[in-house]
């Protein structure tokens, strides 16, 4: 038998005679329209989010959020209102539709489709063609949510003083004065005051810090017996000559936090 009589030579199409570098797509046929997505496409996306994030921090340090003091659930007149981004759905509750025996609609149900349309709007929406007149159902939903989310944000937002919330419910600040716990004065401020002032006369949520004021001992007896903003009189119950205990032990206190 001579060599290579009766042999046979079967062709695999699995495997390629010629192992190809991988080579990126050529888009120059297709001008302006689309782009590799690597590195092009995901280059602007991260410049993009770098300048939002920049002007986000910067936004951020001239205008810190103003934070609240300590949550007191004794204060019955605190209106907890949520952070920014939320007072639109805040806002929706209100409505007659979606709060009160539909609070579940408005919660839940309404918030859930809206929230869903645009996960599946991707899905829905297969369209090769971008432009904003070529794609009227989704382009009409897309401004509907965002209107919507800032009317309801204005409308929940325009109703409260924000200065006067963040002036009323700014954090108190630890004194590091040393209250003299000796003095008869403090005796007569712990049975009339400390409830409401603090054992450090530092206040809190129901009343002001008396570090830091400038009334006179007269001026602070007189405010002890009858009152002062939202202080009613008649707090005080006591002696006259406990009356001036006190006012001498918190002019005291503050000339020691003067120092």
């Amino acid at each position: 038998m001579k060599k290579g009589k009766g042999m046979q030579f079967v062709g695999d199409s699995r495997i390629t005679a010629d192992k190809k570098k991988f080579i990126p797509k050529d888009y120059s046929e297709y001008p302006g329209k689309t782009e590799a997505f690597w590195p092009n496409f995901l280059l602007k996306e991260w410049l993009v989010g770098a300048v939002f994030l920049v002007g986000f921090l910067c936004l951020t340090v001239a205008h810190p959020a103003p934070l609240e003091g300590p949550a007191d659930p004794t204060d019955a007149a605190y209106l907890p209102l949520p952070d920014w981004y939320f007072l639109f759905l805040y806002q929706l509750l209100k409505y007659e539709f979606a709060g009160g025996t539909y609070f579940v609609l408005g919660a839940m149900v309404i918030p859930g489709l809206a929230f869903g349309g645009l996960l599946l709007a991707p899905f829905l929406d297969t369209g090769a063609n971008r432009r904003p007149t070529k794609r009227p159902i989704t382009v009409s939903l897309m401004l509907l949510g965002v209107v919507s989310v800032i009317w309801l944000t204005w409308e929940a937002a325009d109703h409260v003083d924000w200065e006067a919330k963040a002036e009323q419910n700014k954090p108190i600040p630890e004194t590091a004065v040393e209250v003299d716990t000796e003095d008869p004065g403090y005796a007569v401020y712990e049975n009339s005051c400390l409830q409401c002032h603090g054992d450090s006369l530092g206040g809190g949520a129901a009343a002001p810090s008396l570090i830091g004021i400038e009334y006179t001992v007269e001026e602070i007896k007189t405010i002890a017996v009858e009152g002062i903003d939202t202080m009613p009189a008649g707090q005080f119950q006591g002696t006259d000559e406990e009356l001036q205990q006190l006012a001498e032990f918190i002019v005291s206190t503050n000339e020691q936090a003067a120092e």
